[in-house]
């Protein structure tokens, strides 16, 4: 049986990225493309097959696809999400931005169709893999700080992965005051920003693509688990496990860990 998908800011790294990765999977045909804004919505202009449906609205979107894969903006992301949802598609989502309120939206619109998707931060294996540590660790280091680099280019800070590392650590921490109680900033928000006691810094340059260090402190020793990713090809690996798990879930999850 083919699986029919449509990618979500396909004109982006990522989106091509995500294209390239339907068309060479087994079982799995692209049927549509959408970026908004589109001048032109001619199969050709795009160097894809005329079979293909390209879309530059969001209002404008029918189609007969079961996954919908997103490598979109912080802006869009939401309004994406909830279009797949309520048109029965299964949701694969690469974009950050969304807030809390808005992800427990989302799984409850999904809950109510029974609907599969998912929601991941990052899709690198590394970079998922170190989530995982993290929590671990963080029952031995309450004291940590994570710092993020990525790309000049990047819309969100922090980035994504670095708040979900966070929220997966405040877990499991203790309820814990770390550093300095008569801390002064002598510079505005030098120390990052504050997830429940935990600071979160967020590095932009070019050179850089996405990277993550964890810092975890203690009496006379440290622990930094640091994971990097080089080549946004890298994330394909991640996606591929989603749209080949996305069929088999009856709800939205946040987390590609949550499924492996």
């Amino acid at each position: 049986m083919t699986i029919k998908v449509l990618v979500a800011g396909f004109t982006g790294a990522m989106g091509q990225k995500a294209v390239n990765l339907v068309n060479d999977s087994e079982g799995f045909v692209l049927t549509g493309v959408f970026a908004a804004g589109l001048t032109s919505t001619t199969p050709a202009d795009y160097n894809l097959p005329a079979d293909v449906a390209v879309f530059g609205d969001l209002a404008d979107i029918d189609t007969d696809a079961e996954i919908w894969i997103d490598f979109t903006l912080p802006s869009a992301v939401y309004a994406d999400t909830k279009f797949a949802i309520e048109h029965g598609i299964h949701p694969v989502i690469g974009t950050t931005g969304l807030t809390d309120d808005q992800e427990a939206e989302l799984q409850g619109l999904a809950k109510a169709k029974a609907l599969g998707g998912i929601i991941a931060p990052n899709f690198g294996m590394s970079a998922v893999l170190l989530m995982k540590f993290a929590k671990e660790a963080a029952t031995y280091f309450p004291d940590v700080e994570i710092i993020e680099m990525h790309h000049g280019d990047k819309a969100d800070a922090p980035s994504g992965t670095a708040l979900s590392t966070a929220k997966l650590i405040d877990e499991v921490r203790p309820a814990h005051k770390q550093g300095n109680e008569n801390e002064t900033e002598t510079l505005a928000n030098v120390r990052g920003g504050d997830y429940n006691g935990i600071r979160i810094h967020a590095v932009r340059l070019p050179g850089y693509l996405a990277h993550e260090q964890v810092l975890f402190g203690g009496p006379g020793e440290a622990l930094t688990i640091r994971q990097d990713s080089f080549d946004r090809s890298s994330f394909m690996t991640g996606v591929k496990v989603a749209i080949d798990k996305v069929g088999g879930l009856s709800e939205l999850v946040i987390g590609l860990e949550n499924v492996l």
